[in-house]
């Protein structure tokens, strides 16, 4: 069972930026906390003031760094036991399938595409480190991909928080149209956001 959203708010209001990084430290072995959901829970947070914007994102990254580089080390050091004991749960065969086929036709660039599919982001750095990919070829992968997608998702819930639950189920859902539609929102929440500024400045002149 899934944390809720509003235990998630809670927990980072509360806690605050310890709490962001640490959850996103934990979703590597598996807890059930989506990750798109504290990311773009901490863009929320931060847009109520409780925390500040560009802390809030640096900490949101270096948790999802802490979680790749994790996901990495345990695949190079106790990779194939692990998967071994993963393929014995029948919900998470179909994963590790999944992860092997993105990596066997996409290589490297898999590292990129397994952010659109739950769960699959987490097995592919174990498949990599076991298939013996150096590191540094790892982290530039993998490292600037969650770059991105660290930002679309916390400016998801910068911008659209009220409705995070919705954007972030149909992104799960349905993979790159869900991505698709997380940009065109970002882009015209900013449009929107840049107009309404815009026009608080405006002052016309006297006669």
């Amino acid at each position: 069972m899934e944390i809720n959203f509003e235990t998630l708010l809670t927990f980072i209001e509360q806690y605050g930026y310890f709490a962001l990084f640490f959850l996103l430290w934990l979703g590597i072995v598996g807890l059930p906390i989506p990750d798109e959901l504290v990311v773009a829970t901490g863009g929320l947070v931060a847009s109520l003031g409780y925390l500040d914007p560009v802390y809030a994102f640096v900490v949101d990254y270096m948790g999802v760094v802490s979680g790749l580089t994790i996901g990495y080390l345990l695949g190079k050091w106790f990779g194939k036991p692990i998967l071994r004991w993963l393929s014995r749960k029948k919900k998470m065969e179909r994963y590790i399938v999944r992860s092997t086929a993105l990596i066997e036709k996409y290589g490297a660039y898999a590292l990129c595409l397994c952010y659109l599919f739950p769960v699959v982001r987490h097995i592919v750095p174990y498949v990599v480190a076991i298939g013996g990919m150096n590191f540094r070829r790892y982290a530039l992968f993998s490292y600037t991909t969650g770059l991105v997608w660290t930002f679309f998702f916390y400016m998801v819930g910068f911008l659209f928080g009220q409705h995070m639950d919705t954007i972030i189920e149909m992104s799960r859902r349905y993979g790159y149209y869900g991505l698709g539609l997380l940009i065109l929102l970002i882009i015209a929440g900013l449009g929107i956001r840049r107009l309404v500024l815009a026009n608080r400045s405006y002052k016309p002149e006297r006669e």
